[in-house]
């Protein structure tokens, strides 16, 4: 048995091998368009407690991988999860969102910010991964997922989720120095975060710089690319190997420039046509997502073409079939199980590079 056969079908072709099929999963397929979550929710109503005790967020993470088998299973957790292990307190309201209740405005308190130690503040995210990798063995790629620094800085500078991003715009445009000392100290942390992650047991790393699209592309250059860049190279330091997926929400604008990261794999969002995604991007880069998250709302004959219309667009190599953002939660679960289905039938050798 050769080495590629016990190998899962994710952790391959974000290697850059050659698959039959492209490999798939869902962004938020763990979560509240499934009734198992729903039930689950009742029992434990603080979103910390379902991704912070093992074993509910183990539950969590595997209630998909029972449902639908996708070929990545993500650890349940959210990107503001390790900030109180720098010092930032952070509650996550239902239905809103991080809240952090004393936001970072000043230097003093970024100077007050402590180095991640994730043997101490984070010990469950060990639990959880490891856990994960013995139940789904090599029939799946478990994947870790950690926030950008631009990203986690907006949560810690606005206090929570925000339409204008005035608060930090204002910081970035005003008193960058501050921003960018904040910025700095987040990187250091999200390569150790994502590090120890890899050491537990993910296969693949996946950075969400969820609101770097706010940016104009020159801001983009100053505030979020340097950072992503800071991580992604500390990461390739010890663990060069371990493949590295980059989301920006909204990033038509930055495509390009996503390239650049380091990530060895861009998350392209359904604002882009996925053939002209590939063009921009060039044929070394690799590529996930692009359907509508709305797409599941449709009927099944019409999931199956725009399935097939994006898999055909994203050619036969080094693409990981994917939502362009979080499944949406009125989702049909039937809707869900029918998207692995067919994306599981299919044979890459009927289709073009």
């Amino acid at each position: 048995m050769g080495v590629s056969s016990t190998t899962p079908h994710l952790l391959r072709a974000a290697r850059g091998e050659v698959v039959d099929r492209p490999p798939v999963w869902m962004m938020r397929q763990a979560g509240r368009y499934m009734k198992a979550y729903r039930d689950l929710r009742e029992k434990y109503p603080s979103f910390r407690d379902r991704s912070e005790i093992p074993d509910v967020a183990i539950e969590v993470s595997l209630q998909p991988w029972r449902a639908f088998q996708p070929d990545g299973v993500i650890l349940f957790s959210d990107i503001v999860t390790p900030l109180p292990g720098l010092g930032i307190d952070m509650d996550i309201a239902e239905g809103k969102g991080p809240i952090i209740h004393s936001p970072l405005r000043t230097i003093e308190q970024i100077d007050r910010l402590r180095p991640l130690e994730p043997e101490a503040s984070l010990p469950f995210i060990k639990t959880i991964l490891q856990t994960l990798r013995s139940e789904v063995g090599d029939k799946s790629t478990v994947l870790g997922f950690v926030g950008a620094p631009w990203t986690l800085a907006a949560y810690a500078v606005e206090g929570k989720g925000s339409k204008t991003y005035s608060i930090i715009k204002n910081l970035a445009f005003s008193e960058p120095t501050i921003l960018h000392q904040l910025l700095a100290k987040l990187a250091d942390a999200i390569a150790i975060y994502a590090r120890y992650q890899i050491d537990s047991g993910a296969q693949v790393v996946q950075m969400f710089d969820s609101w770097a699209g706010q940016l104009s592309p020159q801001d983009y250059d100053t505030f979020a690319l340097p950072y992503q860049q800071r991580v992604f190279q500390q990461v390739k330091q010890t663990h060069p190997d371990t493949p590295l997926i980059l989301l920006v929400s909204g990033s038509a604008g930055v495509l390009e420039r996503m390239a650049q990261s380091g990530a060895d794999i861009v998350s392209v969002d359904w604002a882009v046509d996925m053939a002209d995604a590939r063009a921009r991007l060039g044929k070394q880069v690799k590529v996930q997502g692009n359907l509508d998250p709305g797409v599941l709302f449709g009927s099944k004959q019409f999931i199956r073409d725009r399935i097939l219309d994006t898999v055909r667009k994203a050619g036969n190599w080094g693409h990981i079939l994917n939502l362009g953002h979080g499944v949406l939660p009125e989702t049909p679960e039937e809707n869900v199980a029918f998207f692995f289905e067919t994306a599981k039938e299919l044979n890459l050798a009927g289709v073009k590079s």
